[in-house]
């Protein structure tokens, strides 16, 4: 079990536990931080640090950016936000907007398929949170339409399904400088899911965006290969910007994982966070 896990996301966005039981099953389960990075949304950060303070678990104020990328899926951490600023606000709550848009229309598109969906439904499933795709994924089962969550993706809401309906993302040097603005440190997740970049262009595309302020790699996650492991942690030394880690846990709705764990037996020590926290002192 890791010290701590820098990627985990609550009902605020599309995890099962709340900010609360988030942070108590990360105590329950040793670890010593976590940092809440729910999908374009801050609002389950403020519940987390309280209940944080209150059993003694450190919890980092955090958010996950989806952003516009050419080459695969891209999403930014930031880590150490400043969950007050205005800028960072505004602008989450314009990708919130956006998101609602894009609701709708994935309704109207399940709708023409012949389902009997109710936004109301999908609210439900969602318990207060924003809505996402697994919440309509879990929508279609409950109404029987597929047996299971993963069968409702693959059949109607993956990229491409006759569901999908794409979000706007805001471009990488623009996420990047929220993050700062905002005082957090941006860090590239997932960095796998850049599958259209072989090595060589993966590193360039990294050194852009480190001339954008990127502050470092989510080295260790869950589906990284070792090979990978090694690539991206190569990348991060020889380049001088942060090796982080998260297990992306979200509860029910990512099944066979488990919060703390990244790869293996994999360790980030608590180390990390007070190197985090020099560095956001510096920007």
């Amino acid at each position: 079990m890791g010290y701590i896990d820098l990627h985990v996301h609550t009902t605020a966005s599309d995890g099962t536990l709340t900010p609360s039981e988030l942070v108590r099953y990360a105590k329950e389960k040793g670890l010593n931080a976590i940092a809440i990075t729910d999908h374009d949304t801050i609002e389950g950060n403020m519940e987390a640090l309280k209940e944080g303070d209150r059993i003694g678990l450190e919890v980092i104020p955090g958010v996950e950016i989806s952003v516009e990328c050419p080459y695969g899926t891209m999403h930014l951490l930031g880590h150490f936000i400043d969950i007050d600023n205005g800028f960072l606000k505004e602008n989450l709550e314009f990708l919130q907007r956006m998101r609602a848009e894009r609701n709708s229309k994935i309704l109207d598109r399940l709708k023409g398929l012949g389902m009997t969906i109710e936004y109301s439904d999908v609210l439900q499933v969602a318990g207060g949170g924003q809505i996402g795709r697994p919440h309509f994924a879990q929508t279609i089962v409950r109404g029987g339409y597929t047996k299971t969550s993963q069968e409702a993706f693959e059949r109607f809401l993956k990229k491409g399904g006759p569901a999908y309906v794409d979000k706007f993302r805001f471009k990488p040097e623009e996420a990047i400088g929220l993050i700062l603005k905002s005082k957090g440190i941006p860090v590239l997740a997932h960095p796998f899911t850049l599958a259209g970049l072989d090595p060589g262009g993966l590193e360039e595309f990294i050194v852009q965006l480190i001339g954008w302020g990127l502050k470092g790699i989510e080295v260790y996650y869950p589906d990284h290969t070792d090979e990978q492991i090694a690539s991206y942690r190569y990348l991060a030394e020889k380049h001088r910007i942060l090796i982080t880690g998260g297990s992306d846990y979200h509860g029910n709705n990512k099944p066979g994982g488990d919060i703390g764990v990244y790869k293996g037996n994999m360790e980030l020590s608590l180390s990390l966070v007070e190197e985090m926290r020099r560095l956001r002192d510096n920007i």
